[in-house]
């Protein structure tokens, strides 16, 4: 199975697509799911989906850790040319991961209790985002 799922976002934020992905492994055996954001100021991750605090908690250390180009404290950045967001989304993805490797059994991702996949935005205005999802059977 090889399949491009597409992420509307809203702006910055953690948006989880787990859902998707099992749809798209339904009938499959076991293997190994690998996905592949295909964009430089967003990336993906594997996080709790059980207590909201938690998605909240990481987007304002990650505001914290990258502010916008326009604070001070990030007068050092050369690129500025898609707005003060452009950069620091560029870093936040650099920090993050773009990839992801998920196993799974019976068709379905070997994922924790709490555990979701999600879209890591990092830019403030909506974009359509594209994750390429590879299943390879063992």
């Amino acid at each position: 199975m090889l399949t491009r799922l597409t992420i509307h976002t809203t702006g910055p934020g953690l948006y989880e697509f787990a859902r998707e992905i099992a749809a798209e492994l339904s009938g499959q055996g076991d293997g190994l799911l690998t996905l592949f954001c295909q964009h430089t100021s967003a990336s993906l991750t594997i996080q709790e989906n059980a207590d909201p605090d938690v998605i909240r908690d990481l987007q304002a250390f990650f505001a914290r850790l990258v502010p916008h180009a326009d604070d001070p404290a990030m007068s050092f950045l050369r690129h500025r040319t898609e707005g003060p967001d452009d950069q620091p989304a560029h870093i936040k993805s650099a920090l993050t991961q773009v990839s992801l490797s998920i196993p799974v059994q019976d068709g379905r991702m070997m994922l924790g209790t709490w555990q979701g996949v999600y879209l890591f935005e990092h830019r403030d205005m909506p974009h359509t985002r594209h994750v390429v999802a590879q299943f390879m059977a063992s």
